[in-house]
């Protein structure tokens, strides 16, 4: 997987070898958790080769981590399961180091004044 020039920089070696192939793939599905994808996708979007993300996600759904559906995989929305798991955390924290936390607030003022069709009860 490739890195940008400041990550390179800035990031410690143990920090970038921490991160494997699952928790990359977890902490990609978690960054996009609204949207379902392809593994082809996964891996064009993390850099990483197309069988080792399927392996990848194999494993994730063993321990419940991911959902699949025809061709598709998500991130679970079990958040305690996601929390117990120690690669998420690690992911988690780099995205966060890299990229800063999330602003929910910030993201609450872009959505949609009505909500989705497809979503029941409150958001």
């Amino acid at each position: 997987m490739s890195i940008d020039r400041d990550t390179f920089e800035n990031t410690s070696e143990d920090e970038l070898e921490e991160l494997s192939v699952p928790d990359q793939v977890l902490g990609f599905l978690a960054a996009n958790d609204d949207r379902a994808f392809k593994a082809r996708e996964i891996a064009s979007q993390i850099g990483v080769d197309e069988g080792a993300v399927s392996t990848a996600l194999s494993r994730l759904k063993d321990r419940d981590l991911v959902e699949h559906k025809a061709t598709y995989w998500a991130v679970t929305d079990d958040t305690e399961r996601l929390e117990g798991y120690s690669g998420y955390k690690r992911a988690t924290e780099l995205f966060n180091d890299q990229l800063g936390p999330e602003d929910k607030k910030a993201w609450r003022g872009q959505a949609p004044q009505k909500p989705h069709p497809s979503v029941k009860g409150e958001q």
